[in-house]
């Protein structure tokens, strides 16, 4: 039996609130997925991987289906569910069992008739209820037999799981067993291919305020309606990984929730929106940092970027909805960038329209190089050779009578990149000669876009901890050994 070459999706679906992202947390083990006792939690389609016994498949996280919208936030909602359910090779009804059969479920239904999918009907918040029962007015809908589950205690799940994918997965082959006879050939160096270290994906993470453009660029880097881009901040409540190809090279972009003034974020689902946001920049390698163009650059955005400079990731800015302002304000907003974000002059700036795709191919470029600095390998004897040309140009001040001796330095880790100097008496170089170094370091070893971090190791004296040897006075005379006449 030979094992399939695709794993199939399994599309969730249903009403609002009714329990699709806690049955995509219980499939996917993780809590990637918001969840709260609040309608229209989720917005977009969120993918995850998930596993049954062998059976390996996609989940699809949506949004609360509403078939009828025709217009704002909901409409887009319900175009999402959609273009899932295209994508989708079965399709999971997700109904609550407490509530009831309602309108909205048969409205539901009717469009799921009408497809061409694989549709397993399952009855969530069941748990305490008698099967029968809760299953009982659900048969109305004419999509075969209810499953009760619950998806927050997991009861019914597996049954529910093996049941969508019947048909459509075989079980992976047991490992042939060795023979005892066959020999094990080591493959020989020419068969060793070099890994290259930058060929692993970028994990870049689109951060900003809200309604800066984020979820737009991220559908014009796809090239699709991926996620809502709608004319209302807070549109994106999650943080949406999203994997892609361009130009030979390996994305996982995060679309996140935009980021508010602490003082304006009220609900508790909003604060939820932060930590995970947060959480991504943590996780990625590089951030990029979107700006409007069309409003002044605030304290938020250098707070924003302040946090992106402490977890010492790659950075990138880019100022969108360039084309909407004409030149004066252009340069009003190039001052704002260099009175407000001064602090991040190692970082590229592109000015960019996502709406109209311009001048998005060089700020990828740039995304790239960023993420080629941060896991960029410091040769230790250059590392030292710079550090013996600063000094000579420029030494370190003297702390009292003493002048810090710098002897030599190595790269102590990546993203970002560590410089770790060794010498004696380096506890209190002055963050100015900090600078200067970092600054002849990055010149040298091209590392723009990235923050540079330099740490100074003092030498410990081997004599400190020994008695210390007594004067001896010249002008004393040394007392005669013997007895004295």
């Amino acid at each position: 039996m030979k094992p399939v070459a695709f794993k199939p999706v399994v599309v969730i679906v249903g009403r609002p609130n009714v329990g699709k992202s806690t049955l995509f947390n219980r499939l996917t083990r993780s809590r990637d997925a918001l969840v709260a006792d609040l309608p229209g939690l989720t917005r977009d389609r969120h993918y995850g991987e998930g596993r049954v016994g062998d059976h390996p498949f996609i989940v699809v996280d949506t949004g609360g289906f509403e078939p009828v919208a025709k217009e704002g936030i909901m409409a887009q909602m319900a175009k999402q569910t959609v273009q899932a359910m295209v994508e989708a090779d079965v399709v999971i009804f997700l109904t609550d069992g407490r509530i009831g059969l309602t309108g909205h479920d048969r409205e539901i239904g009717e469009r799921l008739r009408k497809s061409s999918r694989k549709v397993v009907l399952a009855i969530n918040k069941a748990e305490g209820i008698s099967h029968a029962t809760a299953a009982a007015e659900f048969y109305a809908l004419g999509l075969g037999e209810p499953l009760p589950i619950s998806a927050a205690h997991g009861d019914g799940v597996t049954e529910l799981i093996e049941i969508a994918l019947e048909g459509m997965v075989e079980p992976l082959p047991e490992p042939e067993e060795w023979d005892g006879y066959s020999p094990i050939v080591a493959p020989s160096e020419d068969e060793f291919v070099p890994i290259d270290p930058l060929s692993h994906r970028v994990k870049l993470a689109i951060v900003g305020r809200p309604n800066v453009g984020k979820s737009t660029l991220v559908n014009t880097l796809l090239g699709e309606e991926r996620v809502i881009a709608f004319d209302q901040p807070g549109t994106t409540r999650d943080a949406i990984e999203i994997d892609f190809e361009r130009g030979g090279r390996s994305y996982t972009l995060i679309d996140t929730a935009g980021l508010r003034k602490r003082g304006k974020v009220f609900e508790a689902i909003e604060k939820f929106s932060v930590i995970k946001t947060l959480q991504a920049v943590e996780a990625s390698n590089v951030v990029l940092l979107m700006l409007d163009a069309s409003a002044e650059i605030s304290d938020q955005d250098a707070h924003i970027a302040g946090f992106v400079l402490e977890t010492g990731r790659a950075l990138v800015v880019g100022v969108n909805k360039w084309d909407s302002i004409d030149s004066e304000k252009r340069d009003e907003i190039k001052r704002e960038l260099e009175r407000k974000l001064r602090f991040l002059s190692f970082a590229k700036v592109h000015h960019i329209s996502a709406l109209k795709n311009s001048g998005i191919n060089p700020l990828l470029k740039s995304v790239l190089d960023a993420h080629a600095a941060a896991f960029a390998k410091l040769s230790t004897p250059k590392l030292t050779r710079e550090l013996q040309e600063a000094l000579e140009q420029q030494q370190p001040p003297r702390r009292g009578i003493f002048r810090p001796k710098m002897r030599y330095a190595h790269q102590g880790g990546q993203n970002p990149p560590l410089i770790v100097i060794h010498g004696n008496g380096l506890d209190d170089i002055p963050d100015s000669y900090r600078r200067y170094l970092e600054s002849r370091f990055r010149e040298t070893f091209k590392l723009q876009g990235t923050p540079l971090r330099i740490e100074f190791r003092t030498s410990d004296n081997p004599y400190k901890d020994k008695a210390p040897v007594k004067a001896v006075d010249p002008n004393k005379r040394p007392r005669p050994r013997g007895r004295s006449r």
